[in-house]
């Protein structure tokens, strides 16, 4: 592609630099409008600029990719009403024999739970639990908190709907989602196994030395994070700025001496309501039985298992599709509407929850590449660096990983994945070497994420969600990220070079 004229090329990248760094750092001082609107703004500019037409802008919108990253958004909101995200939370505490166990569990659930549900969900979810488990048994957070971040980057990377950029990858690649699994699998569980083994290594003294404390006495003066808080804990994982909580419906009554009393006060008040019941009943009247209360509870209980196991039916189904090849967006779309129909209520609070911000920060990152890609600089570039990077060589892939990397931590991994993509794929020869480099491309993109704290949104909802805690509240600094994560990403990645064919 040529170079377009001169003011075009300067005016575009004019666009793309302000985009760029609204996205990167987006609460700057002299334009502190956050991401979603600097990608908008970005967008606005290359259409003011002329570097591409209203109709070219609209046709750069990759609704495909929309739609899949909405209707797996609403799928996990259902998941998360069913109770979804608070088993995976007792999975981290059940039968726990030790700090080490531990962070081998954290390690696990993170990259299956990121594989199904994204990775930034699976932060959000999982990083209160991770952090109220780590304090209730007496043990350094931040250890936990790197396997997090990191076990959800490494795990997303395995399917198509693990994070935004393999959504990408797959719509535009046209790869299956049973191709894209079997092709990046064995990497994901070669390269988890080896990012735990990395932190058990790195932090074996440090888990060691602190005794667990799995029963705290209450007379003791310390006072333990209780189970059912670690497990109850419940929020939205689609509004990330914005976390609310609330309460199971089948959250037990705690024993507590508060408790006791109200439970003794409600007996007394019990026999006195049998009384008066026994006088309406010899005067003719109507009352209300224990039976029918029982009966009643048990009823709604029941529904609730009822609705629950269709949910995760629904979404069982919605994966067995994605295996058997069915277009991924319109598959996604469907279970969600289905979610939708079987919850047979207003759906206005639940699809309330749905991260809007981040499907228009999309529509405008698509206007802004797009136009960017139009300057002709890009393609420039990689005329450059074509050479030196044929995927059919050992030292060809080497550069191509490198590049990528460097790219997904200075430009963020999903434009780098819409410049990059492309002209990678044409770069390889047909067939199986294009599929493998879409794959790379993948793999190296989302493990990048693992280079520095701010390499991905996931490392960030764990810093940014750690700190806010409420009574438990750890700051993981960029220092303590990058002493685990430069070596970490390194090792991780050379091995998916190596595994995936």
């Amino acid at each position: 592609m040529a170079m377009a004229p001169v003011v075009k090329l300067v005016l575009g990248s004019i666009a793309f630099a302000t985009f760029w760094i609204l996205a990167v750092f987006p609460s700057v001082p002299f334009l502190p409008i956050g991401r979603t609107a600097g990608s908008l703004f970005g967008a606005m500019l290359m259409v003011i600029f002329q570097v591409i037409t209203p109709d070219q802008a609209y046709a750069a919108i990759d609704l495909p990719i929309l739609g899949l990253l909405f209707g797996t958004m609403v799928v996990s909101i259902y998941l998360e009403r069913a109770d979804m995200f608070k088993y995976l939370g007792t999975l981290l505490s059940w039968r726990s024999r030790g700090a080490k166990d531990l962070l081998c569990r954290v390690c696990l659930v993170s990259a299956v739970s990121s594989a199904l549900f994204t990775n930034d969900t699976c932060c959000v979810v999982l990083t209160e639990f991770v952090l109220k488990i780590a304090r209730q048994k007496n043990l350094p957070p931040h250890p936990f908190l790197l396997a997090l971040a990191t076990s959800a980057n490494i795990g997303s990377s395995a399917t198509p709907i693990g994070n935004p950029q393999n959504l990408v990858i797959a719509v535009q690649s046209k790869i299956s989602f049973w191709e894209f699994l079997r092709g990046v699998f064995p990497a994901m569980i070669v390269g988890i196994t080896v990012n735990a083994v990395m932190l058990l290594a790195m932090y074996w003294r440090l888990l060691s030395d602190h005794k667990e404390e799995e029963e705290i006495e209450v007379s003791e003066g310390v006072v333990a994070v209780e189970e059912e808080d670690v497990m109850s804990h419940r929020f939205s994982p689609a509004t990330l700025p914005h976390l609310s909580s609330f309460r199971s419906e089948e959250t037990s009554v705690r024993t507590d001496p508060e408790t006791l009393r109200n439970r003794g006060a409600s007996s007394g008040e019990s026999s006195a309501s049998r009384d008066h019941q026994a006088d309406a009943e010899s005067q003719g009247e109507s009352y209300p039985t224990v039976n029918s209360n029982a009966l009643l509870f048990q009823t709604k209980r029941w529904r609730r298992v009822l609705w629950k196991s269709s949910v995760y039916l629904i979404t069982l189904g919605m994966l067995i599709s994605l295996l058997m090849g069915l277009n991924m967006s319109w598959t996604a779309i469907t279970a969600a509407l289905a979610l939708v129909v079987l919850d047979f209520k207003d759906a206005r609070p639940s699809l309330e929850k749905v991260s809007y911000s981040l499907l228009i920060f999309f529509c405008g990152m698509f206007i802004t590449v797009d136009g960017f890609n139009k300057t002709g600089i890009p393609t420039a570039l990689w005329d450059l660096m074509e050479p030196y990077a044929n995927i059919g060589e050992a030292k060809g892939t080497a550069v191509l990983a490198v590049v990528i990397l460097v790219l997904s931590n200075v430009a963020s991994n999903v434009p780098t994945v819409l410049l990059l993509g492309a002209r990678v794929a044409a770069s390889a020869a047909a067939g199986e070497e294009e599929k493998k480099a879409w794959l790379l491309l993948a793999w190296v993109s989302t493990v990048a994420g693992n280079l520095t704290l701010l390499g991905s949104a996931a490392n960030l909802i764990v810093c940014e969600q750690a700190r806010r805690a409420v009574s438990h509240g750890y700051t993981l600094t960029f220092t303590k990220h990058l002493k685990f994560g430069l070596p970490s990403t390194l090792i991780v990645t050379a091995i998916g070079l190596y595994l995936i064919k």
